[in-house]
């Protein structure tokens, strides 16, 4: 077992409330319980001896490891392949009753072999709450009780499984044959809450086709067809997968402070819902047909203007924990050595504070993609959206921090300034197509002094092409949404010329650093890599300029850097791994649109 795997390295499982990462090795080295944001059970990848693992492995020097899913599910199979036989792990959480917020959540281990014998060893180390608090362990062969604070947990072994203690720990090893199984079952509980009844191989059977009939039967609603349908398909369940199925309120990334360079300071919380990300993540899915996950959000976020609770006096913050609450206070886990080091272990995100005036685009354009007025709660629901209007009217013009969270100080944003436009072009269509009473008349003026604005004080003539924020000469990729949002037509002059001058600065064998922190600094030490969100809107844009050999070309590079899974995580680094977070709802999201976008563009230049 390796102290480090790659961020890459790992599977995704979840239950649409929660989630775990399990690496290739079959160790489950992140699981936070019973919610995305809750404190860590299994933190390994924040500190290999503190956070706690659960590993199921196939030990010996000969060992061979395969990881995969079941097509088009969130069931995970990892295959040992060993000169003696091939043993397998499947893993997967029952969905049962998603939308109904539980304390109880199973993550089911089964092992099997398909060829010959194959021996597993188990070592199941829970540290609960980031490894801050002791717990108790009651053993008996089959069924080991961890007793945390406020948390218990159930380890349940089935079939020739004997479960032995280490510690407060438990250990096993077992020697299967063909078409022998046995399983590991964790069941994560409150306190008190009655323990679970033992898992039989009837049962184990059943859950295992209840979860893989929910994920069929989940992606059949898709509409997409196009070339890339595996890879759109992976992204789509991936999003789902980030997704708090109670509120309908995806998270940016299950895990916290994992680092955009091994060894910096850039690690941030990912594990809460960002204005920004979710709405964008909404619109991919709704793009693909899945038009229940985007109401589930728009009530969310129609939820968060009627209560008007956030820490900054602003109608919305930039982002929330999964229930809405506007508290996420930053704090550093200095325990916790970080992943390879990288310090300091932050949980909760001080960044929710910040002033990100974009936010309001990516919220009214999220709400604005709707046949039907009352997804916006009606008459007393458009009220909210226009009385954010008329107070953007006035607030539009600030000084912010920018899509990029930079803490270097407050600018005037070119991105933030774009999406403002956007929150006013798409309010003057809704009232305009539902006769809904409005302030046009401002909203309209706002509109058009935006624009003029960013032609002239976010267009630098010497570089040809539209700049980070205004008095500065910085690229920045956020821009690469301006056709998207039909701020511009993609095969404007001034779009083309900027294009170009991204091409030549930001871009690097088709990957797109989102800016240069040396050209603009952002507060923080070190640098990162380049940013799958930009590289994938990078693609879209080249589509819709009419560059397709060049969007497919980089289209397909950008697919070469997916893991063994077909999962992104927030950068790519220098020799080609994952960085950042992971999997991170951004890269997925903008996976699909460029998929759209291009699928779009080479049918129509190939009729």
């Amino acid at each position: 077992m390796r102290r480090y795997p790659p961020i890459g390295d790992h599977g995704l499982v979840g239950d649409l409330q929660t989630a775990a990462l399990i690496s290739s090795e079959g160790v489950v080295d992140w699981f936070c319980a019973p919610r995305f944001d809750s404190p860590s059970l299994f933190a390994a990848l924040l500190d290999h001896d503190r956070g706690g693992h659960f590993a199921i492995t196939v030990e010996g020097e000969d060992v061979t490891t395969r990881q995969l899913y079941v097509a088009d599910t969130a069931v995970l199979v990892t295959r040992f392949l060993t000169p003696d036989g091939v043993g397998e792990v499947v893993d997967f959480m029952p969905v049962e009753a998603p939308e109904t917020a539980t304390d109880v959540h199973r993550l089911v281990r089964v092992m099997r072999v398909t060829r010959g014998r194959v021996r597993f060893t188990l070592a199941c180390r829970p540290r609960f709450d980031y490894g801050r608090a002791d717990h108790r362990l009651d053993l008996r062969p089959d069924v080991a009780h961890f007793a945390g604070p406020g948390t218990d947990a159930y380890l349940q072994a089935a079939g020739p499984l004997a479960l032995e203690r280490d510690g407060a720990d438990v250990g096993a090893v077992v020697e299967l044959r063909h078409g022998q199984r046995a399983a590991a079952v964790l069941t994560v509980c409150a306190t008190g809450t009655r323990p679970p009844a033992p898992p039989t191989a009837e049962g184990l059977r059943a859950d295992f086709d209840a979860a893989r009939s929910f994920w069929y039967r989940w992606i059949r609603r898709s509409r997409y067809r196009g070339r890339w349908q595996g890879m759109v398909n992976r992204s789509a369940i991936t999003l789902k997968l980030l997704t708090y199925a109670p509120t309908g309120a995806p998270v940016a990334a299950v895990t916290a402070a994992l680092p955009e360079q091994p060894g910096g300071e850039r690690n941030w919380d990912y594990r809460y819902t960002w204005v920004r990300d979710a709405s964008l993540s909404m619109q991919a899915l709704l793009r693909l047909g899945f038009t229940d996950e985007a109401y589930a959000f728009r009530q969310w976020l129609g939820a968060r203007l009627k209560s008007g609770r956030t820490v900054t006096g602003e109608p919305l913050q930039i982002m929330y924990r999964i229930d809405g609450d506007p508290h996420l206070a930053e704090e550093t886990l200095d325990h916790l050595e970080g992943y390879r080091g990288s310090s300091p272990v932050r949980i909760g995100n001080g960044a929710a504070e910040q002033l990100q005036l974009d936010i309001y685009g990516e919220a009214v354009h999220a709400l604005s993609h709707t046949d039907d007025l009352t997804h916006m709660a009606g008459y007393d629901g458009w009220l909210e959206l226009a009385g954010l209007l008329d107070w953007l009217t006035r607030n539009w013009d600030r000084p912010d921090e920018g899509i990029w969270e930079t803490r270097g100080g407050p600018k005037d944003f070119t991105y933030s300034r774009l999406m403002c436009w956007t929150a006013f072009e798409r309010g003057i269509r809704l009232a305009r197509d539902y006769a809904r009473p409005a302030d046009l008349a401002g909203w309209t003026t706002a509109r058009d002094t935006i624009l003029h604005q960013v032609m002239e004080r976010g267009w630098s003539s010497e570089r040809r092409a539209f700049v980070q924020h205004y008095g500065s000469e910085v690229l920045d990729a956020s821009l690469l949404l301006m056709p998207a949002v039909g701020f511009i037509t993609p095969r404007d002059p001034r779009w083309l010329s900027t294009l170009d001058a991204m091409e030549a600065e930001l871009v690097s064998d088709s990957l797109v650093h989102r800016y240069d922190p040396a050209a603009s600094p952002d507060g923080l030490r070190g640098r990162e890599g380049t940013f799958s969100l930009c590289s994938f809107l990078y693609v879209d844009a080249l589509a819709r300029a009419g560059r397709v050999d060049l969007a497919r070309y980089a289209f397909d590079t950008m697919l070469t850097y997916a893991n063994h899974v077909g999962l992104f995580a927030e950068e790519i680094g220098p020799t080609g791994e994952q960085l950042g977070n992971f999997p991170q709802a951004f890269t997925h999201l903008a996976l699909i649109g460029a998929a759209l976008a291009l699928d779009e563009e080479l049918e129509r230049t190939e009729r």
